[in-house]
């Protein structure tokens, strides 16, 4: 058999086995990528005679192309991804890959976010023909955390008025339920009345583009960046800073665990596996841990040298003693 026809045989079938996973069209794209590369690597070895060495070696090329950590455990995953696959349907009976340890990667930086009065702004400053449905959309992000993909995926049936929640369809089709204030409510069913009316009868898409279909990713990120540049026009906080429609995401987490959320709610509420994930918004500024120690002010008792009761009253005049 040509080599080159059985990659792409096995390339096929890992498509479409992602694809049957749930897997986002852009993980796709990368795994395919990879383990593309990979197959490359180790031809003309047989599939069922790979060893771990073979991987190994093929990450070692990774990093001598100047790939980092996280770079190099995305080619790990792939491959890993890709043997789980093959192993699931029985075209091999290990997995190599799992004797492999992944880098460790340095914690991953705070993700920066909107403070509430600017994402405030930002929503009041949203205008256009299709202001209604882009609020409806910003406010999801920012407000309920969604995935621009979850947006592009909802439908009709996923919104409930009368128990006022929301279902979702996120990452590997795991759903979770968003219990929504009445502010979301509100929004949302105005936006129901306001929606574009589809091409098909038949679509159940909740946001419609103005090409009468299913919005898509791009075009929710392209209206984000629309907007956000006019937005950074008019206010001088944001101006250099990089704003996206994830960005909104990343402000509804860090504003909930500024208001005192717990971590597993959290986790919940974003849709994540890990809640490795989750902690990296746990670790809010100084200045939130700041304000949060000046709410708590300690008791200091009289001391008996004359000195130190004189230099308590007057730097801490007013505090409780």
């Amino acid at each position: 058999m040509n080599h080159d026809y059985f990659d792409d045989e096995l390339l096929e079938f890992f498509d479409i086995w992602m694809k049957d996973q749930g897997f986002t069209p852009q993980t796709q794209k990368a795994y395919l990528g990879d383990t593309r590369q990979f197959l490359e690597t180790i031809a003309p070895k047989k599939l069922t005679e790979i060893e771990s060495i073979d991987i190994m070696r093929f990450l070692t090329k990774v990093r001598q192309r100047g790939a980092g950590d996280s770079t190099r455990n995305r080619y790990l995953s792939s491959v890993r991804t890709f043997f789980n696959a093959l192993l699931e349907h029985k075209y091999v009976s290990i997995n190599p890959s799992l004797a492999i340890k992944k880098s460790k990667v340095e914690k991953q930086q705070i993700p920066s976010y909107l403070e509430e009065n600017l994402l405030s702004n930002f929503i009041e400053s949203i205008d256009g023909k299709y202001q209604i449905r882009n609020v409806a959309m910003f406010l999801l992000m920012s407000y309920a955390g969604l995935r621009v993909s979850e947006l592009s995926k909802l439908n009709l049936s996923d919104f409930n008025k009368s128990t006022q929640d929301l279902k979702v369809n996120g990452k590997g089709r795991k759903w979770r339920t968003i219990p929504l204030p009445e502010q979301l409510v509100y929004i949302l069913d105005l936006a129901l009345e306001e929606r574009i009316r589809p091409k098909k009868e038949t679509e159940q898409a909740f946001f419609i583009s103005q090409f009468g279909r299913r919005i898509t990713i791009r075009m929710i990120q392209k209206i984000a960046e629309s907007n956000f540049s006019e937005f950074k026009k008019k206010y001088k906080e944001v101006q250099g800073k990089s704003l996206s429609s994830h960005k909104l995401r990343h402000t509804f987490a860090t504003l909930q665990v500024i208001a005192g959320t717990d971590i597993r709610t959290l986790q919940e509420l974003l849709g994540h596996s890990s809640i490795q994930t989750t902690q990296i918004y746990t670790h809010v500024g100084d200045k939130q841990k700041q304000e949060a120690m000046s709410r708590v002010i300690p008791h200091l008792p009289k001391f008996r040298s004359s000195h130190a009761s004189q230099k308590i009253e007057g730097e801490h005049k007013g505090y409780p003693m």
